[in-house]
């Protein structure tokens, strides 16, 4: 039975890539930084199905915390077949706004955007390649457009992408390595963040502007996530977009 370990697996987009594997039968590890409650009930929920589910608790950013997960993953779970690095951070300001972003802001972002995915595909490479495994790194389709939450945001995911090239050619050809790009999709992040209202008025302008003039739900990026995982096997180095057409719309009309 195949093992995936998802970052940032507790809600979201994370969550429902954890539950749509375990429904497939795989065996999950859920990462998380802070929240053990909801990623305890979260490996709950994919072990109802009777397969093994566990929460795996560390900071990503952190090169030691990575190794420590990854080593936890193997041996509770005996093998590492898939990565999706999903957890992120952003800092919402607008794009104009070039006072409202420090170095610090931009290096926290960086960290956990870019760095740690990197950190956590060199913890687990060798389990990858023995096992002929994937990586699916979660991106934003703010990495083309430059739109999104903040400017160090989209340069973030930019910078994750090309990584992901590199990726995809240096674990060749053991390890497949591709980018899920969504555009806005509806997660608790954004009401938490942007409040109820604000993320009512951006989901609604999304979805006039984009050209299936609809927002992504958390399972419709999942399901790009499995595919990548389970069916794409001649695909690697790509970059899937779930945003609705966002990334084809006019250049005027992308959402600030």
């Amino acid at each position: 039975m195949k093992v995936a370990l998802i970052t940032g697996g507790s809600s979201g987009i994370g969550a429902a890539t954890a539950k749509e594997l375990a429904r497939r039968g795989w065996r999950v590890a859920i990462n998380y930084a802070h929240n053990a409650a909801a990623a305890e009930k979260m490996a709950r929920e994919c072990a109802q199905g009777g397969n093994e589910a566990i929460a795996v608790q560390g900071d990503v950013a952190a090169d030691v915390d990575c190794r420590r997960i990854a080593k936890t993953v193997l041996e509770k779970l005996g093998s590492i077949d898939a990565l999706v690095n999903n957890a992120g951070t952003t800092k919402v300001v607008p794009h104009a706004e070039l006072e409202g972003l420090s170095a610090e802001d931009f290096q926290r972002i960086f960290a956990l955007n870019v760095i740690a995915p990197f950190q956590m595909v060199r913890a687990c490479q060798e389990a990858l390649k023995a096992s002929c495994g994937a990586v699916v790194n979660v991106s934003s389709v703010a990495s083309v457009l430059g739109t999104g939450s903040s400017v160090a945001y989209a340069a973030s995911k930019a910078a994750l992408e090309t990584m992901s090239l590199s990726l995809a050619r240096s674990l060749a050809p053991e390890v497949r390595v591709n980018v899920v790009a969504p555009g806005h999709t509806n997660t608790p992040w954004h009401p938490s963040v942007r409040g109820p209202e604000r993320a009512a008025e951006t989901e609604k302008r999304y979805a006039s502007i984009a050209p299936l003039r609809q927002i992504s739900q958390p399972e419709d990026v999942a399901s790009a996530i499995v595919w990548l995982i389970e069916g794409a096997r001649s695909v690697t180095g790509e970059v899937i977009f779930v945003d609705g057409g966002m990334h084809i719309a006019a250049p005027t009309a992308a959402p600030r």
